[in-house]
């Protein structure tokens, strides 16, 4: 199938969590045998800080908006499939109108939704928000997360179907690489400063900070350079793809903190935990429901409340024992949350869909 889609990048990480969750789905749609055009806006900074890795899996544009959007559109008309990512960052409410309303005869429309919670929470909020009357005009919804609580949310808003498509571990991008001595730590948490991250981030990574003293953390991602840190919490700033594996393996554990909107609604494990498993690090996350449909708490992944949780899981697992959840998280990931089971998902779908209006897939 040719697909045309509009993302916030799927070149560059700096501020944009979701390439390493569109890398690893179109690269293994692209091994399925489908055509994909991915489309980003050069906006904030991305392009001068692009992951050194292979794209060649996607056709990659790169568009200055809004000059280059009218002929981006008219490109995307040349497609089977077009998606419409949210959290593009640029145009979100025309591209979501133009692609419901004005794709030609024939093209299917999917809006990927990768932040549905906040996305529905939104359009509940403000009943004249105008995505909210184009949610029936697409083919297919996807999510990257919410579970059944999602789905229904969307079918009460009139989606023709939705489907989750949850973030996933693709084992040629995150493994295990020697660790680097330079940023050796019991605990790192690599996220970027969101408003509905950084109470999060207080409550939990800075508190246990300050109750363990004696103990080194290490805070990655961008934002948090005019925040007053306790002494040992060492800030490292932008952690691009090339360096998760790096980071995550120099750390005697990795923390996980899903922000606001995620964590209410559950069932909505972030990239963030698929690349810890990748390199078999023992991952400590914060509580959120549906932790059990990926992995196994006390067993595979570890579970906090509260810093002061975080705090005795840190000083009472031993260095064996966290090796030994590392390697079951690791091998529970391999064998049931590849991102080639999420693609080979995906294709199933639109298989179906396509077969349903008499056209091959």
């Amino acid at each position: 199938m040719k697909i045309f889609v509009f993302g916030s990048s799927i070149t560059s990480s700096y501020w944009n969590g979701a390439a390493t969750y569109y890398r690893g789905v179109y690269k293994h749609l692209a091994a399925l045998g489908h055509e994909i055009t991915f489309a980003e806006p050069d906006a904030y900074g991305r392009q001068l800080r692009r992951d050194p890795e292979n794209y060649d899996y996607v056709e990659s544009l790169i568009y200055s908006t809004p000059r280059d959007l009218p002929g981006i559109l008219r490109q995307a008309q040349e497609a089977e499939l077009i998606i419409k990512h949210s959290g593009v960052g640029a145009d979100d409410e025309l591209l979501e109108r133009e692609i419901a309303l004005n794709a030609n005869e024939g093209i299917a429309r999917a809006f990927w939704d990768v932040d549905a919670p906040a996305t529905l929470a939104r359009v509940e909020q403000n009943p004249a928000d105008p995505f909210r009357n184009l949610i029936p005009e697409y083919d297919l919804i996807f999510t990257y997360g919410g579970g059944r609580p999602v789905v229904e949310h969307y079918l009460r808003l009139g989606a023709q179907s939705c489907h989750p498509i949850y973030n996933g571990l693709d084992p040629e991008t995150h493994y295990t690489v020697p660790p680097d001595h330079e940023l050796a730590c019991d605990l790192v948490l690599v996220a970027n400063r969101l408003p509905d991250r950084e109470r999060r981030v207080e409550n939990f990574f800075l508190r246990a900070a300050h109750l363990a003293p004696e103990l080194k953390f290490l805070l990655g991602g961008e934002g948090w350079g005019d925040k007053v840190l306790p002494k040992n919490v060492h800030w490292i700033g932008h952690v691009g793809t090339s360096d998760h594996n790096r980071v995550n393996c120099s750390a005697r554990m990795v923390l996980n903190l899903n922000r606001d909107s995620m964590a209410n609604v559950g069932f909505s494990p972030p990239t963030r935990v698929f690349e810890a498993a990748g390199t078999a690090s023992c991952l400590i996350t914060d509580d959120w429901a549906g932790i059990e449909m990926f992995f196994i708490p006390g067993r595979e992944i570890l579970v906090a409340s509260s810093a002061e949780e975080i705090v005795e899981l840190v000083r009472n697992t031993s260095a064996d024992e966290a090796r030994r959840i590392g390697a079951a998280m690791q091998a529970r990931a391999m064998n049931n949350h590849t991102y080639a089971q999420r693609a080979a998902a995906v294709h199933e779908i639109l298989s179906s869909m396509r077969s349903h209006t008499g056209a091959a897939a």
